[in-house]
């Protein structure tokens, strides 16, 4: 998915030193053209730009609504689709042509460049088409981030805990592996709560936490997460405690890696490490040069997105501060 602001903001991908739960409530962002779709944004903010190599977080949806992205480009990270509702027509310059389905991980690295487009798909043959899920982007480590462009394609089983159903896409949760590779230590689950159910999950504590709630109020730990909120659990923890308050099933996403050290700077689609490189993908992606490749069989009336003009300033990345460890409770 492409960040469509025709002003994106530099964002120094950075981590914070913070204590107990932290709740990033998300801004709305349009996605798309004209009849844009509204996201909930909640990753990256000012406070915080990072949970492990989690670097970017859209929620969108159930909205009725149609999703057209032209062509556009990446670099230095990895694309994730996980729809809860709809589906999603993928292509990419690596010649792939994939259905974005609910409960179905696509996974894209772009590594070096990659180019790609997503339009929805009118499988009921509504006038417009149900969308729901989350678009998310895992930055890569620095002896990888100029690796060759890929896709992977898993559909986890869906494995049963107390008062709840957990379905683990990447890493390794409650007993349950992903295959699919990733180039730093991750953590993808969806988990959905039964009504008033409570859940007590081992987690790694070398890793960093956060909780999206997608539907529902779900408290994490003792702190409450209203619907797009984005709850985050430093280090140090062997276990979330996870309570859905509602009446109804509640529906979260769990995502964690260990505190991502690299010096980031993030503009637009594209993920670098200083103010030239910036620089030198928007001219290339604007040259269409081969670094990109290009996308075949996309339909729609715009060949390709172009980048929208770099800020008067000079970008700046900087350190990024060692989290504080969470304290276990006694």
């Amino acid at each position: 998915m492409s960040n469509v602001e025709t002003a994106p903001p530099e964002v120094a991908c950075s981590a914070s030193r913070v204590a107990g739960i932290e709740v990033l409530h998300p801004r709305e962002v349009p996605l798309g053209g004209p009849r844009a779709i509204r996201v909930q944004r909640t990753l990256p903010q000012r406070q915080r730009s990072l949970i492990g190599a989690w670097c970017f977080i859209d929620h969108y949806g159930p909205v009725s609504a149609s999703m057209d992205v032209p062509p556009h480009p990446h670099t230095g990270l990895q694309t994730i689709s996980w729809l809860f509702g709809g589906e999603v027509e993928h292509r990419d310059s690596a010649g792939v042509h994939a259905l974005v389905r609910p409960g179905e991980l696509n996974l894209m690295t772009a590594g070096a460049g990659i180019c790609h487009s997503e339009v929805s798909v009118n499988a009921d043959q509504r006038a417009v088409a149900i969308l729901h899920g989350v678009q998310l982007w895992v930055a890569l480590p620095s002896a990888d981030r100029n690796t060759g462009r890929d896709f992977a394609h898993y559909v986890p089983t869906p494995s049963s805990l107390p008062g709840a159903v957990a379905r683990v896409f990447l890493g390794e949760l409650a007993g349950d592996r992903s295959p699919v590779h990733t180039f730093t230590p991750l953590l993808g689950a969806q988990i959905d709560l039964d009504a008033k159910a409570q859940l007590d999950i081992g987690i790694d504590p070398a890793f960093e936490h956060g909780v999206l709630c997608d539907s529902g109020t779900v408290d994490m730990g003792e702190t409450t997460l209203a619907r797009a909120d984005l709850g985050y659990q430093g280090p140090g923890s062997t276990a979330l405690h996870l309570h859905n308050l509602g009446e109804l099933p509640a529906r979260v996403l769990l995502l964690g890696g260990t505190p991502f050290t690299d010096e980031l700077l993030m503009w637009w689609n594209f993920l670098g490490r200083s103010h030239d490189e910036i620089v030198r993908y928007r001219q290339l992606w604007e040259d269409a040069d081969q670094r990109f490749g290009a996308v075949e069989g996309y339909q729609g009336s715009v060949t390709r997105l172009p980048a929208p003009p770099l800020p008067t300033t000079r970008l700046k990345p900087r350190p990024i501060p060692p989290p504080t460890k969470q304290e276990e409770s006694p």
